[in-house]
């Protein structure tokens, strides 16, 4: 192993001990990038070996790691210079790890703690402003965790699909609209109770909103339609696939509104009629009508995470 390793990646090493890695107490000094996705045999000791050799690592990746909150308050009182940071399936995890990796590793940009079913979001209360980009599918977030979420107000991509049992839109209504002015990518797939004042807030506080996936998001009705048709004017991709309260009036106010829109994701919705999209076609030439469904709508430069 070389003293000068910068990266290493040991995906799929499922049988990989912890004590495989502590040849990076003396080869890890200057290692910046390392994945243990499915090394489902490193513990929190193994995360030890991380953090004592490794103070220059800036992204680190545990998808399917046996690792807790013990390991993630260790490896993040080292590694202060982390950036990029996968916990995706990492279900020991809870909102004690969030809370110290947020509040030791001040230049956080990315992370991704899908399906971690113990995380309410809180521990990300006065996280950085750095961090740009957060992947929460499949969690349990609370209102106050969502509120926790863009505390730091820099967020710029936010994954909260497949909500639906939990949040039921109040840790939305009540943000600062400062707090989400940044903006960019916005992902509410299968996010049911999710309704119009919440749609409204977003709508009001996020002028550089691009992109939005409101798949399956049953609970939206025409104040909320109209909502984004008035207020989303930098909105590019939006969305609708399988939403049951958007109707003809709905897609008028889409049609009339957002100026931008370039595609428009749209299909089986049962009160949208044939009529109301010709129409639209007719008039917005310029948008792009698809029935393809997307799931994962991440930036490209956060694909080492995705």
């Amino acid at each position: 192993m070389s003293r000068q390793l910068h990266s290493l990646s040991l995906f799929g090493c499922i049988e990989l001990p912890d004590s495989g890695l502590s040849g990076l107490l003396n080869y890890g000094l200057k290692l910046e990038s390392l994945h243990l996705d499915c090394c489902f045999g490193i513990t929190d000791h193994g995360l030890s070996f991380v953090a004592r050799g490794c103070p220059s690592l800036t992204i680190i990746s545990l998808y399917r790691c046996s690792v807790t909150d013990i390991g993630l308050e260790i490896l993040s009182k080292s590694c202060l210079s982390l950036k990029d940071v996968n916990l995706s399936y990492c279900s020991l995890i809870s909102d004690h790890g969030i809370r110290a990796l947020s509040q030791n590793c001040c230049h956080l940009r990315a992370v991704n703690i899908s399906h971690c079913r113990s995380v309410t979001g809180v521990g990300f209360q006065g996280c950085s402003q750095t961090l740009a980009y957060l992947e929460a599918d499949s969690c349990k977030l609370e209102p106050e965790g969502i509120l926790a979420i863009v505390s730091g107000g820099g967020l710029e991509y936010l994954n909260i699909s497949n909500l639906s049992w939990c949040i039921h839109g109040h840790g939305l209504t009540t943000i600062d609209d400062g707090f989400i002015s940044n903006l960019r990518v916005l992902n509410f797939r299968v996010c049911r109770t999710i309704g119009d004042d919440a749609i409204a807030k977003i709508a009001e506080g996020c002028p550089l909103l691009e992109e939005w996936n409101l798949a399956l998001c049953h609970e939206i009705k025409i104040p909320g339609w109209e909502s984004i048709g008035s207020k989303c004017r930098n909105l590019k991709r939006l969305h609708v696939n399988r939403c049951r309260n958007l109707c003809d009036q709905g897609l008028q106010a889409l049609r009339d509104g957002c100026k931008r829109l370039r595609k428009l994701y749209l299909g089986r919705c049962p009160l949208i009629s044939s009529t109301a999209i010709e129409m639209f076609k007719c008039l917005r030439s310029d948008v792009k009508i698809t029935d393809e469904e997307i799931m994962c709508i991440a930036p490209d430069w956060v694909f080492h995470l995705v």
